[in-house]
């Protein structure tokens, strides 16, 4: 039986999106129509887990008032949902398309702000299923009231006891984690702009952003993924590095893209894969995604034949 993952998502957010013919400031607006999604890095990279067949555990924190869409989703995907419920509501993050423009408006609200109590009791609920290998996945921002070294503390508490630990995040919780003296995570995922970000400048070559991730992997991070869109992703690991694509395809939607090739890696891990298999499997998590709306996959053998199609090319 496949052993189970564990993501964490401690700041989630409900997408609503609403779509108007022409989005007009100052005037009244009748919405064609309004749609409500579960987000938040870990939730999406648990459905596209759940849709490969992977055992999921979710867990993380949610507001009371407003958890009916993530209850849904775990229960339509079959994850088991661990989550701590807090008071208040979860974020929403509200989209507005505008169908005449053919863009949309983000307006992003505030979320719950959460104390050190909570995230004690999140660290427990994770322990209890963890063991020598089990992933955890640590993705997404932190809420209001926690510190940035939030993650390199979890990062240690969930490897001390044996975990792989995949860390998905930006900014100064990415930096602080992998600043940590303490234990760095397994792996991690930057896009070209969030690397730029902890390497303090530009990276504008390939040769800049495998000496970035080099640096990484000899610091101790044993695979460094940089997500690449759609020229596809770097991978740097067990002292080798690999460019891996697929040839464009349509995307009916890129949103979660990203989540999906996080989703694959840890799919990849599961099998105790090589760096080839990683690259593989990643790759097509992404690329399969964009031919669904919302963090789903469609059946694995479509995404097998993916990956044997995806190029793969040394960077040694």
């Amino acid at each position: 039986m496949t052993q189970h993952v564990v993501t964490v998502t401690l700041n989630p957010a409900i997408d609503q999106t609403i779509t108007v013919e022409a989005l007009k400031p100052g005037s009244v607006h009748r919405a064609k129509s309004v749609l409500y999604n579960a987000g938040g890095k870990g939730v999406n990279v648990a459905s596209c887990l759940a849709d490969w067949g992977t055992p999921v555990i979710a867990a993380g924190l949610l507001g009371s008032g407003n958890a009916a869409p993530f209850e849904a989703l775990f229960q339509a995907k079959g994850i088991a949902d661990t989550f701590l419920r807090l008071p208040g509501e979860t974020r929403v993050n509200i989209k507005i398309a505008d169908l005449a423009a053919n863009d949309t408006t983000d307006i992003n609200l505030p979320g719950l702000t959460v104390d050190a109590g909570a995230l004690d009791r999140v660290r427990a609920a994770v322990l209890g299923p963890v063991g020598p290998g089990t992933p955890v996945l640590l993705a997404g921002s932190l809420p209001d009231g926690l510190p940035a070294d939030t993650y390199a503390g979890l990062i240690a508490d969930f490897s001390a006891v044996g975990a792989r630990v995949v860390l998905d995040s930006s900014g100064a919780p990415l930096a602080a984690a992998l600043a940590s003296t303490d234990a760095l995570p397994h792996c991690i995922k930057p896009n070209r702009h969030e690397l730029e970000d902890w390497a303090g400048r530009p990276l504008p070559t390939e040769a800049d952003l495998l000496a970035a991730a080099r640096d990484l992997h000899l610091r101790g991070v044993a695979v460094v993924v940089v997500s690449l869109g759609a020229d596809g992703a770097l991978f740097v690991g067990a002292g080798r590095a690999l460019h891996g694509r697929l040839p464009p395809v349509t995307a009916l939607s890129t949103v979660g893209a990203g989540d999906a090739m996080v989703a694959g890696l840890i799919a990849a891990f599961q099998m105790n894969g090589e760096l080839e298999d990683v690259a593989r499997l990643s790759v097509a998590f992404a690329a399969a995604k964009l031919g669904c709306f919302g963090p789903n996959l469609p059946d694995t053998a479509t995404v097998r034949s993916l990956a044997a199609q995806v190029a793969l090319t040394p960077r040694d």
